[in-house]
């Protein structure tokens, strides 16, 4: 069965349903769902993301073992 056969066939059977109770249930697991696909930024994450991507587009990248490397020099400077 497809995703769209199962919508269709969930939307049908939801139609159906009369128990307010049993519905609030299916919405608060919709809600759910839902929810745990958005992200909610602030301002200020939000001006952290473009200064990232203006960073990455002047070309400030480097390779996670470039970092690993010098990482290690610090742990093991005495």
């Amino acid at each position: 069965m497809t995703a769209i056969e199962l919508k269709k066939i969930l939307v049908h059977r939801i139609a159906e349903i009369n128990d307010v109770s049993f519905l609030n249930a299916i919405k608060t697991i919709l809600d759910t769902k839902t929810q745990s696909r958005t992200i909610s930024l602030t301002e200020e994450q939000r001006l952290e993301i473009n200064e990232s991507k203006i960073e990455m587009k002047k070309g400030f990248l480097f390779e996670q073992s470039e970092l690993d490397k010098e990482f290690d020099k610090w742990l093991n400077a005495k």
